[in-house]
């Protein structure tokens, strides 16, 4: 049974997710239907780019993804399909994509042109559906669009790393639910340009010397828990998708506060990591 997921921007409050839904099961009734999250803040591409990355590779190959962010087709912004690491991937050339793609290089992308064959002025319903059933059925990506070689890219995403190797400059890219702050620096490139050296880690006022695996590895458990230093603790991990994130023990943005609002971190802050 094939799965369509789903990914947007529409909130819950509004009929649009349920609405697609609805055509989907119209257009199919055996597929399964997931929803990766409609909480996307609006036309927030990065965030969106973010989501998917780290989620599609939990679903079976085969799996076929709709992406509904900044999605209205105009001249600079194309409806594409991209086969990729096996999955499917349904949405604009907005630059989504392009973080997938910056480490695996999609093996087909097309430009949708079924657009004279549907009237939509929601094409997330209309025409994202019809495509993402149309694979779903065995179809193939050359039936509803042809074969472009190149995605727009989504700027701001790659950090930068000095001439002197000594220092690599990021930038934030997600906060999550608890107010925890992703930026765009990898694991694989904070190991290979520090080569075991000592280091700083900047943002704003907050500061940070040791980069954990885990959140409960900045605590200090041989200590009796009335000693121990937990609530409120800053640290710096590689979260599941080993990208440097920037946290606070056990936060809640709207009672103890959080990393993103206690070290006044917003979208594209900068971050950067100084080696000795």
């Amino acid at each position: 049974m094939p799965i369509i997921t789903l990914t947007t921007d529409f909130g819950e409050k509004d009929h649009f997710a349920g609405a697609v839904k609805g055509a989907i099961y119209t257009e199919l009734e055996t597929v399964r239907i997931v929803d990766i999250s409609h909480s996307v803040s609006p036309f927030h591409i990065t965030e969106a780019a973010y989501i998917i990355q780290n989620a599609y590779k939990s679903f079976p190959d085969g799996s076929i993804h709709i992406i509904g962010i900044d999605s209205e087709l105009n001249p600079e912004n194309k409806h594409i399909a991209v086969f990729l690491d096996g999955h499917y991937f349904i949405c604009a050339n907005n630059g989504i994509i392009s973080m997938l793609a910056s480490e695996i290089k999609p093996e087909k992308i097309v430009e949708i042109n079924i657009h004279d064959r549907v009237n939509s002025n929601f094409p997330v319903l209309d025409v994202f559906v019809k495509v993402a059933c149309h694979i779903a059925r065995g179809g193939t990506l050359e039936v509803i669009g042809k074969t472009i070689s190149e995605i727009k890219e989504l700027t701001g995403i790659r950090p930068v790393v000095n001439l002197e190797s000594n220092q690599i400059i990021g930038n934030i890219i997600y906060i999550d639910n608890y107010g925890n702050v992703i930026c765009n620096i990898t694991r694989s490139l904070f190991e290979e340009i520090s080569k075991g050296r000592n280091f700083k880690i900047t943002a704003r006022t907050a500061t940070f010397s040791q980069v954990h695996d885990n959140y409960s590895d900045a605590i200090n458990f041989d200590l009796p828990a009335e000693k121990r230093e937990e609530d409120g603790k800053k640290l710096a991990l590689w979260n599941s998708s080993n990208y440097l994130e920037l946290a606070i023990y056990k936060s809640n943005p709207s009672t103890v506060g959080s990393a993103s609002t206690l070290f006044g971190l917003a979208y594209r802050d900068s971050v950067t990591v100084n080696f000795e």
